[in-house]
């Protein structure tokens, strides 16, 4: 339901935060899960602070949802010992060093390997 404000005119239009649920801060409190399923079906929570807005609940976009499942995903995976994470300086190692030239093609390697049934 959208609440008309009046503005110093007389007109009347309609906020900007109307069109969303609001919950007080003890509402929200004792309310969570339930506000946090809305956000999750993509509804925005305003956040009150005794009837002044202090702080806006969105859904997260895709993207960043798919970033944080990627992290947890990962971090499970370290915990349980099947990977070790780099720490990310091994950009700057590799662009100090020369690249191997190796004699031959290693295509070619790689065919003779193929036929050769090794």
């Amino acid at each position: 339901m959208l609440c008309p404000l009046f503005s110093f005119d007389g007109s009347r239009h309609h906020g900007y935060y109307s069109h969303m649920k609001k919950a007080g801060i003890a509402e929200l409190k004792n309310n969570l899960s339930r506000y946090l399923d809305q956000v999750k079906n993509g509804e925005s929570i305003l956040v009150l602070d005794r009837n002044h807005p202090v702080a806006q609940i969105i859904p997260l976009q895709k993207a960043a949802r798919d970033a944080v499942e990627l992290d947890d995903r990962l971090a499970r995976l370290e915990r349980k010992g099947l990977i070790r994470r780099g720490s990310g300086g091994s950009g700057q190692w590799l662009n100090k060093r020369r690249l191997v030239k190796v004699p031959g093609s290693v295509l070619q390697d790689l065919l003779d390997e193929r036929r050769s049934g090794w």
